[in-house]
């Protein structure tokens, strides 16, 4: 038995199911505020549309000017509050009300024809991550096709894993090629969210769109469930504890001797 409302129950169904949700972005004053802030680091290059990065960005330079507006961005002391904003009522549905956030938020930039920002097939899981951890994953343009990031369901997530030992001889290539007829490419457009299941195998590809991709990506969990390899207070950090939990976790027992 639960307690949880129709909608609630719609949501559960849908993650379950496919692996992630996309929704209309909780607060689009505060992803407004990121976008713009990404916009501000790349007109300071004499250009103003993030779709365009790649007309004065090449692959020889792509990755300082990403490492260079990650540590910017980061260093903002609004920006974790702000990331957590856009999908609030989600991640509330999803994972909890007491939420642990990865303390640095990750940035992709993703030029046409390069292959030098290629994330292969992996599940999180595989390296070290809780399974009681989601991304959110932020587009700052408009994502499609190439352009964008690939899931595979849950289901054949599944498959895959009770089959896993027939892959162990190839590369990210051949167990790509074993999926990509299952695999959902993400369509999302700037002003919106995806939550999705870590421990389903994702990446990209070669973008052969026109235009470049810029996205985020940041990972929450229950604060009180369990870790693996990233730990609490080193590569997470409680967001939103409650009262309860302060007081919980201060109470002593009367001493009696």
């Amino acid at each position: 038995m639960d307690f949880l409302s129709k909608n609630e129950k719609i949501l559960e169904n849908e993650f379950t199911h496919q692996g992630f949700i996309i929704r209309e972005a909780a607060n689009k004053d505060a992803l407004n505020k990121i976008q713009n802030f990404a916009i501000q680091m790349l007109s300071e290059r004499g250009i103003s549309s993030l779709d365009n990065t790649h007309e004065i960005i090449d692959t020889n330079e792509l990755n300082n000017f990403r490492l260079k507006v990650i540590n910017k961005i980061n260093a903002q002391l609004w920006l974790r509050e702000a990331y957590y904003q856009v999908a609030k009522p989600y991640l509330d549905l999803l994972v909890g009300n007491e939420l642990a956030m990865q303390s640095r938020v990750n940035l992709s930039i993703q030029l046409p024809k390069d292959d030098s920002s290629l994330l292969p097939v992996h599940a999180d899981t595989w390296s070290g991550d809780s399974p009681f951890e989601v991304v959110v994953w932020l587009p700052l343009v408009d994502c499609f096709s190439t352009k964008s990031m690939y899931l595979l369901p849950p289901k054949a997530a599944d498959r895959l894993s009770n089959n896993f030992k027939l892959h162990a001889q190839g590369d990210s290539d051949d167990l790509f090629n074993s999926i990509k007829d299952e695999v959902n490419w993400i369509k999302i457009n700037y002003g919106e969210v995806l939550i999705f299941n870590q421990s389903c195998p994702h990446g990209n590809r070669v973008n052969q769109e026109k235009e470049t991709r810029w996205s985020m990506n940041c990972r929450f969990k229950g604060l009180f469930t369990p870790y693996k390899d990233k730990k609490l207070g080193e590569f997470f950090e409680p967001i939103t504890l409650r009262p309860v939990s302060k007081i919980a976790m201060s109470y002593k027992l009367p001493i009696t001797e």
